[in-house]
Parts: C-alpha cells; sequence; structure tokens
C-alpha cells in the first residue's frame, strides 16, 4: 500500500513540475521578443516614390533547379573591397544608388543616422519588399535610386 502511494505522490508532483514549467514566465513562444517595424520610402529609377510599411530586404538564395530558401533581412548585406558588412536598418538614414556598368551590381553610398557615409555595393541581389497602401510592394535593387528610412 506504501508503494502505491509513493507513486500517486511522485506522479503528482511531475505533473505539478511540468505545469510550472509550461506556465513560467519566457516559457511560451507567445513570449518571444517581436522585431522592430521599419517604414521605408523606396525611389525608383524613374521617380517614382513608393512608401513600404513592414520594410524589409528579401532575397531568394538557390539551394538547387528546383529549391530555394526565403531571406527576410532587417540589414543589408554590403560589399566594401573584399569584406561583406551587414549594415543594420536601424543606423541607416538613407542609401543612395547609382546604376553598375553592364548588368553590375549598382554602387551605393550609405549614410548612417550618426552622419558617417560609405561608398559600398550590395553583396546579393535582392529586393526591398514591405506593404504599401495599395498592397505587398517589392523592388529590385537594381531598380531603386534612393532609399529613405524614417
Amino acid at each position: 500500500m506504501q508503494m502505491g502511494q509513493w507513486s500517486r505522490v511522485a506522479g503528482l508532483f511531475g505533473c505539478a513540475g511540468l505545469a510550472v514549467l509550461l506556465w513560467a514566465p519566457g516559457g511560451s513562444a507567445a513570449d518571444v521578443k517581436a522585431e522592430k517595424a521599419f517604414t521605408i520610402a523606396v525611389t525608383d529609377t524613374q521617380g517614382v516614390e513608393t512608401e513600404l510599411k513592414n520594410g524589409v530586404f528579401y532575397w531568394e538564395e538557390k539551394m538547387s533547379e528546383t529549391s530555394f530558401v526565403p531571406h527576410e533581412l532587417r540589414h543589408v548585406p554590403s560589399k566594401r573591397g573584399t569584406t561583406t558588412v551587414n549594415i543594420k536598418f536601424d543606423q541607416i538614414k538613407q542609401i543612395e544608388l547609382k546604376p553598375g556598368a553592364d548588368k553590375a551590381m549598382p554602387g551605393m553610398t550609405v549614410t548612417l543616422a550618426n552622419g558617417k557615409s560609405g561608398e559600398f555595393t550590395p553583396a546579393v541581389n535582392g529586393s526591398f519588399k514591405g506593404e504599401s497602401d495599395f498592397g505587398q510592394v517589392e523592388v529590385p535593387i537594381g531598380s531603386v535610386s534612393k532609399v529613405v528610412f524614417k
């Protein structure tokens, strides 16, 4: 009889411990910190400006002929010489782009919020993507002339 009581008590403590783990702060997926949403104004090479809410830098990594991995970033992967720099959206004030020669990547002048600027090229052929008042928008980086972060 005592062995049966011991099993019930152990089972009760096990259930109580499981309940504490499930209800403890930080124990659920709902507590995950949300990423900051960015509003960006993208001007294309024809001079058309589009304001994007929840803006991201989007590119697809090709895995095989029939599959790819989408990437939605809150930074711009950039090249400066042989170095790759991931310039975070929250540090950028604006980006001015100049077309590259004969299908080459465009040149970028990135101005940071602190006033510093530098010359880069995009590390990947992506696009700026987000929501406009008219729906989902995707502007390929090769057709962008200016991006302003608000």
